[in-house]
């Protein structure tokens, strides 16, 4: 790890990336470096009050920009690329939600097709009280509102897939992309697998808060100032993405149907934890059936998202995920939260 000093990328409006794959990189970095990336929101920025219908004022495929592709210069395929969320920071004092026709779980889709009317598309705006720490909710058809807690998150993150392959940032897989889950919050450190030379690393999707499964397909979708932190792991590969927080391990599964993306980040982390701590696969099968999680990303998107996750107290004495890749990520960024 090098320490670099640090640099901020801000992405004009014809440089954002829709894909993870087939782009050229923006930046070169390298292992040890931090440095600052601002992101859009999902809708570009396009949607900024009530009368912004996202059909209206977004076209397809220009939806989810990602800003990058980051080059890093010591990461080559078979290696894990280890990634830390120093801190996120609301770019606007506001946000924006909606629900659109034939998306989100609670409707039909293009997938799930019934005869029933297309849902309503309609467009929220959320106060951000950066201070206050809140996120208000105003009813588009009554006064109630109410304040939520602030708690921005990176929703779309990955490298580039392998075999010369682009998938849409609306997509999640192994490469990472589109998670959608809360977890990728500040503190958080996101293990991915490298699949072609430089590693290819984006991030953009930010939201001032999102419920677990984000059932309407849209978070408190905003533009962010996010600072990271990135370490390349040599020779270990990485299956499927792999999160890592001061308490907890987890891992994530991508996929449809729901119960699919369930047992593969299940079985990821009863291989993680096993690996960890020398418990035999049946015992670490038995911990984490008894005092696992299962937080769900996404049942929304191409691919759905499901996290398994695990108190790392409740171990057997493990050993440091990744050398212990968090925890020198977290003292080389301390105080940026």
């Amino acid at each position: 790890m090098t320490g670099m000093d640090s640099f901020t990328y801000r992405p004009a409006r014809d440089e954002l990336a829709y894909t993870f794959g087939c782009r050229m990189p923006v930046a070169h970095v390298r292992g040890g470096d931090v440095f600052t990336v601002v992101t859009e929101d999902c809708f570009g920025g396009l949607v900024r009050g009530p009368a912004d219908l996202p059909s209206q004022a977004c076209r397809m495929p220009d939806l989810n920009p990602v800003s990058g592709p980051f080059f890093v210069e010591d990461a080559e395929p078979g290696d894990t690329l280890a990634v830390h969320l120093a801190a996120i920071t609301p770019a606007r004092d506001w946000g924006v939600s909606s629900t659109f026709p034939h998306f989100g779980a609670l409707t039909s889709t293009s997938h799930t097709a019934t005869l029933q009317p297309p849902l309503e598309e309609r467009v929220w705006v959320y106060g951000i009280d950066r201070q206050a720490g809140t996120v208000r909710f105003e009813a588009t058809r009554s006064d109630h509102s109410v304040d939520l807690p602030l708690d921005p998150m990176i929703g779309t993150i990955g490298v580039a897939p392998g075999a010369f392959e682009a998938r849409s940032t609306l997509v999640p897989d192994t490469h990472g992309g589109n998670l959608d889950t809360p977890h990728l919050r500040a503190g958080t450190t996101l293990y991915l697998g490298v699949n072609v030379h430089g590693a290819m690393l984006a991030l953009g999707d930010g939201h001032a808060r999102q419920g677990e499964g984000e059932a309407c397909g849209v978070g408190v979708e905003i533009a962010t100032t996010t600072t990271l932190a990135i370490d390349v792991i040599k020779g270990v590969t990485t299956r499927w993405p792999r999160l890592e927080t001061d308490r907890d391990i987890l891992t994530i599964g991508c996929a449809r149907p729901l119960e699919d993306a369930y047992r593969i980040a299940q079985h990821d982390l009863v291989g993680w934890a096993s690996a960890l701590t020398g418990l035999e696969t049946l015992d670490a099968y038995q911990l984490v059936s008894q005092a696992g999680r299962a937080p769900i990303g996404n049942v929304c998107d191409p691919n759905y998202t499901v996290l398994a996750a695990i108190d790392k107290t409740l171990l057997p004495a493990p050993g440091p995920a990744y050398g212990g890749a968090h925890e020198r990520l977290r003292r080389l960024t301390a105080g940026l939260r």
